[in-house]
């Protein structure tokens, strides 16, 4: 079965770890496409280049080759799988997904990731704009405190701020860049289901997700 499930959301409302979860149980391949905007955005640091140029960025991102292996992320060969996971790239990457030409060649190259089915794709706008005919679609969110609070004790952002409070701050401008911006911005697909995971454990999160997946597509 070409199975496609789509779990969206903000920073900190976890995400990655139920769409990892979710994948292995299932036996699918996971992709955060997170971290595809947060490599075009590295790259563009190395090579000079302004964060804020559509034409320059897009180009780049058509002639760079990203890759997912072993739960890692690369592009150009360069494994950046921790490279990605700093505040420098958190800021680069918020700017990087603003960016419609960017957002098209990328959007372009996750439809082909998850063509052939039996994925887990998580982001901002999958459900919305990626694959609006997902089988199964997630929105996780959780309240800001919370968020902030996962997101400080993260030990994949590595450099991050300790401070709850400066953490806070960076993921409610993220929110706002993410929630208003032109192309695909970061909303609600009309026929996702939204789960609250504030108050919940992972393992919950985990099983209610699968539980969806099994109801409609009988794995």
């Amino acid at each position: 079965m070409r199975v496609i499930i789509a779990i969206d959301g903000p920073s900190g409302a976890g995400k990655g770890t139920v769409a990892r979860s979710v994948a292995q149980a299932l036996g699918y391949r996971h992709i955060d496409t997170g971290a595809m905007y947060r490599a075009v955005a590295w790259q563009a640091l190395r090579e000079g280049l302004p964060l804020d140029d559509d034409g320059a960025l897009t180009a780049l991102a058509e002639r760079s080759t990203i890759a997912f292996v072993d739960g890692g992320v690369s592009i150009d060969g360069h494994d950046v799988t921790a490279a990605i996971r700093t505040p420098e790239i958190d800021r680069g990457a918020a700017m990087v997904a603003r960016l419609p030409g960017v957002r098209r060649v990328l959007v372009t190259q996750q439809r082909a990731l998850g063509e052939g089915g039996r994925i887990v794709m998580e982001g901002r706008d999958i459900g919305t704009t990626v694959f609006p005919q997902a089988d199964v679609k997630v929105y996780l969110d959780a309240e800001p405190a919370e968020r902030a609070r996962r997101r400080a004790g993260d030990p994949a952002h590595h450099g991050q701020a300790t401070s709850i409070a400066a953490v806070a701050t960076a993921l409610e401008q993220r929110d706002t860049s993410d929630r208003t911006r032109g192309t695909s911005p970061l909303a609600i697909a009309d026929d996702a289901v939204h789960i609250d995971t504030t108050h919940m454990a992972i393992a919950d999160v985990v099983d209610r997700v699968l539980s969806l997946a099994r109801a409609r597509i009988g794995v």
